[in-house]
């Protein structure tokens, strides 16, 4: 049963967990199991994906209840509107604040293919990011005697896919778990150390203009699961706002 966040007559949000693709893909073409069918079939009408996450990201997932919703609502999107705050831990310790002005290399959708490189040229895309708690561990993961990681707050600007772990990796604080941009030794390390075994990024906050009443809508979906039990072990619960963060 997915956990739905905020309904109306024309939105639904849902909080996505790690590891549910959003929509089926060539990708993972043995995958039986996505967001769309599911929600679909739990409240018994249907849906439509306005935005995407990363199979491995949780957090809040929106959807348009009919076409026209969703059109106005990826119009939104398309325009940068909504604005957008994910939660991470990353390898090292980062500055307190930066961003991240970095152009990548366009990725193909996993439903479609390219065939034209000319289509893979890299596109600008910028990243805000804060730290909002580091700590340094006594094990030698790495080449060194001690090992540091910290939880960073990440508000992309832009809407590349893989945006914040392609950014993240660029400066050299790759996110836990990211099998693809990430790196294996710290992934096993968070593995065999505090059993956690999923990608450590998750979207915390959406904030949105209603596309029918003009109102301001914040949606939010509380860290829960492994990620809060890891904060909790870090230390690191008092760095977010209460209303993010669910039991530990």
């Amino acid at each position: 049963m997915l956990t739905i966040l905020y309904r109306d007559a024309h939105l639904i949000a849902i909080d996505k967990p790690s590891g549910l693709l959003v929509h089926r893909s060539e990708i993972d073409r043995r995958e039986t199991r996505f967001a769309v069918q599911l929600l679909r079939d739990q409240i018994g009408q249907q849906v439509f994906p306005v935005h995407r996450l990363d199979r491995g990201t949780s957090g809040v997932l929106l959807f348009a209840l009919d076409s026209a919703t969703a059109r106005l609502l990826n119009d939104a999107f398309a325009s940068r509107a909504p604005a957008k705050t994910y939660l991470a831990v990353v390898r090292g310790h980062p500055a307190d604040s930066g961003d991240i002005d970095h152009p990548i290399t366009r990725q193909p959708d996993e439903r479609e293919y390219v065939h034209d490189n000319a289509q893979l040229n890299a596109q600008p895309a910028f990243t805000r990011y804060r730290t909002l708690a580091r700590c340094t561990l006594p094990f030698a993961v790495d080449r060194y005697p001690q090992s540091r990681y910290a939880l960073v707050q990440l508000q992309p600007e832009t809407g590349r896919r893989h945006q914040l772990r392609r950014h993240l990796k660029h400066i050299a604080h790759p996110i836990i778990g990211d099998a693809t941009h990430g790196k294996g030794v710290h992934n096993r390390f968070f593995q065999t150390q505090y059993q956690v075994g999923r990608m450590l990024l998750h979207a915390a906050e959406l904030q949105i203009t209603h596309p029918h009443s003009g109102q301001p809508l914040t949606l939010t979906a509380p860290l829960s699961g492994d990620f809060a039990r890891l904060l909790g072990e870090l230390g690191w619960a008092g760095a977010l706002p209460a209303h993010w963060l669910g039991e530990l």
